[in-house]
């Protein structure tokens, strides 16, 4: 019996707790189909992804060269019967494939399938590793076994025989080959010939290798049964996800805590958080998975990561809407650290308790992010969690799709390119009354690009933000200066240090909080501008620098500011229309990024302050590694807090306590009762002038709370 909780949906489109085992193949003999499938069921989950081919098939394969796991028992088909014993389970199995590698016997019958690096010779995996293994090799993603050779009669042997409930590729992505197909493919693509290095690929060569291999595999799927839906990766730096839903059903993200880099190299806590909003930022999708493996590394995936580390890692996914898929080094009966097995049982039972409260939630925020795929914006996304203010994800390729005006400010990060579309979007929506806020330095350059196709000529200021792109290029730079509030004529400076930012003014909105200092620190370069008109304020300026770096120090008899005040912007605001810009033409975010002071996030918090005219939807007691995210169903609001609390990673969980809460339902008539749904405990809160307050006494890793509501009329929760 196949099972199906919502009839007016398929299975993949509710809410699901995936456990990946991935297998070894010795250990298959281990294997007891029914008693594996009750485990998975006891931890929580309810979909199952396991082995099935690829490097190894874990059925009896008829595909010439797809390489058979010869531990496979002789007289049943285990394969079958794990899909069996899932579906009596009521869980869903999902067949995982991994053909970006094979064994040295297919290499040596079939050579031009394979990666050639970039002096000819073949990509050899783990040539080193200990034990009578045969050598694995890379396949090309163009090649025959990633296609029509191996890969597509395997799908079609699959799903044809057995009883799947959907497709996961492992390690689809595109490996850097010149062979003799990559090379006719390049010319055939650009006309050229491929270069000798990676480094000197054109830019989407690699996203077009990886589309045509994924469109492929979608095809085939789609053609034998249509009903099996594919999860495919994203990233969260490099891919064009307005494309990647139009081959894929499901999305997924690896937001990996990979401790074994070093101290030195811990993975940003916000990982799993940013990630999972980015994938959520394509409407009319299944909410993303967020794949976390279990190890502190690949180089020690047989232990797990730390519990109160691995606690706040998981938490995050589905704490931002989020779906959680554990990836496990084997089975519960061959896992010898029982934390991860407490730590997976945990997080799904808390995450099922939630289930039918965030199947169709949406988030909430009176703030939008732009998101570029640069440190920029990585920084800014700190920053807000930091602060503990809710916002959304806007990808650039979606403009068509935005609906600024549910916004009270959208946030423009540095390096952001502002194509015509983008600029008229912005133009719009802070004509209608929105709030701009954008760093960076500027173009100086007005090159005339007239009618036609862009081309090589068109100006990119590489070293700084505004890059403007389009077939009119004058007037798209000249449009955002207008909408900025600087004039054309801009000076760009040299990298400087020892310098600071100094507020300006009586009731500036940038102070708040700081006013015990005139002065922040600053460094970087800085774009030399000029107010456009009156409509323009300067709320802070400039205070060059005091000495060369190397003389900072000693003697101090020399420390003196050698200029205390300029009038050179670091921070205006232009009323626009209807509406206002905040504008730094510096890079804020790489200040964030690069020194994590209070005071640069403070700044970017009172920016936001400002934008939202000191009226937040919610408001919590300012904790450092609490993380909020805001999530609305029917008459609910579901709000969520994350403990993070502590030098990372995290050795214990730290309890915060007494966290006041503030949520702003100005309008509607509320409960001032509001549940823990993780806790199961009541909290009673108080209602004044719109605005609900109520106190978490305690909060370990994750909480949940429901705050219900009821409105004559529909509400726009402040935005």
């Amino acid at each position: 019996m196949m099972w199906q909780k919502d009839t007016d949906r398929s299975w993949w489109q509710q809410p699901l707790r995936v456990i990946q085992t991935n297998m070894q193949v010795k250990d298959t003999g281990l294997i007891n189909p029914q008693k594996l499938a009750s485990q998975i069921k006891e931890l929580g989950a309810n979909v199952l992804v396991f082995n099935t081919g690829g490097i190894y098939a874990w059925y009896p394969s008829r595909v010439r060269f797809h390489t058979v796991n010869n531990h496979l028992p002789a007289h049943t088909d285990l394969l079958k019967d794990l899909i069996q014993a899932c579906h009596d389970q009521e869980l869903r199995f999902i067949a995982r494939f991994d053909f970006s590698k094979a064994e040295d016997d297919i290499y040596l019958q079939r050579p031009e399938w394979f990666v050639r690096k970039e002096e000819g010779l073949p990509d050899i995996i783990g040539a080193a590793r200990p034990g009578p293994w045969p050598l694995l090799l890379s396949t090309c993603i163009n090649g025959g076994y990633r296609n029509e050779e191996v890969a597509i009669p395997v799908l079609q042997e699959v799903l044809s025989r057995y009883e799947i409930d959907g497709i996961f590729f492992n390690a689809p992505g595109y490996v850097f080959c010149r062979c003799e197909g990559c090379q006719r493919k390049y010319a055939d693509l650009y006309g050229k010939e491929l270069p000798r290095v990676s480094a000197d690929l054109e830019k989407d060569f690699a996203a077009r290798c990886f589309d045509d291999n994924m469109e492929n595999m979608y095809r085939t799927i789609k053609a034998e049964r249509e009903e099996v839906p594919m999860v495919l990766y994203y990233n969260l730096h490099r891919d064009h996800l307005g494309k990647r839903v139009e081959m894929t059903d499901m999305l997924c993200t690896e937001p990996q805590d990979v401790l074994s880099l070093g101290h030195h190299r811990i993975p940003e806590f916000w990982m799993p958080a940013l990630s999972i909003k980015v994938g959520r930022s394509v409407p009319g999708r299944p909410a993303p998975f967020g794949i976390v493996h279990s190890c502190p590394g690949m180089d020690w995936r047989h232990t797990g990561l730390p519990t109160a580390e691995y606690r706040f890692w998981l938490a995050q996914v589905p704490a931002n809407g989020g779906q959680i898929w554990h990836s496990l080094t084997g089975i519960p009966d061959t896992i010898t650290d029982k934390r991860i097995l407490r730590t997976v049982s945990e997080l799904n039972r808390n995450t099922a308790k939630l289930a039918d409260y965030m199947d169709g939630a949406v988030p909430v925020a009176q703030i939008a992010l732009l998101w570029n795929a640069g440190r920029a914006a990585e920084g800014w996304a700190e920053a807000l969690i930091n602060k503990q203010i809710p916002f959304n994800v806007l990808l650039p390729e979606s403009v068509g799709d935005w609906r600024l005006e549910q916004y009270k400010a959208v946030l423009i990060p540095d390096e952001t390119h502002y194509t015509p579309e983008v600029l008229t979007a912005l133009e719009e929506y802070v004509g209608a009354g929105g709030c701009m806020i954008a760093e960076g330095t500027l173009t100086s350059k007005l090159k005339t690009v007239t009618g036609g196709a862009r081309t090589a000529e068109t100006s990119r200021e590489t070293a700084g933000h505004a890059v403007c792109e389009g077939p009119h290029e004058m007037s798209t730079t000249q449009r955002l200066h207008r909408l900025l509030g600087v004039r054309d004529d801009l000076y760009n400076s040299e990298y400087l240090t020892a310098s600071y930012l100094r507020f300006c003014g009586e009731e500036n909105p940038l102070w708040s909080g700081m006013e015990d200092t005139e002065l922040i620190p600053h460094r970087g370069r800085v774009t030399y501008c000029k107010p456009l008109s009156d409509d323009v304020r300067v709320l802070a300026t400039l205070v060059p620098p005091f000495s060369p770096l190397e003389s900072v120090g000693a003697p101090p008899e020399r420390a003196s500011l050698a200029v205390k005040e300029t009038d050179l912007p670091l921070a205006m605001e232009h009323k626009w229309r209807r509406g206002r810009v905040l504008y730094f033409p510096f890079s804020l975010s790489a200040l964030m990024n690069e020194f994590k002071l209070a005071e640069h996030d403070q700044l970017l918090a009172n920016a936001v302050s400002y934008a939202v005219m000191r009226r937040p939807l919610v408001s919590v007691t300012s904790c450092p590694g609490l993380q909020v995210t805001l999530f609305r169903k029917d008459n609910q609001l579901l709000l969520h807090l994350v403990n993070g609390a502590g030098r990372r990673p995290l050795a214990a969980t730290l309890p915060l306590h007494q966290i006041e809460v503030a949520v702003r339902l100005e309008g509607a008539s509320v409960s001032c009762t509001v549940e823990q749904l993780i806790a199961g405990e009541m909290l009673e809160g108080a209602l004044e002038n719109g605005v609900l307050t109520f106190t978490v006494p305690r909060l370990e890793v994750w909480e949940c709370l429901c705050i219900p509501f009821a409105a004559a009329h529909p509400l726009n929760f402040g935005l």
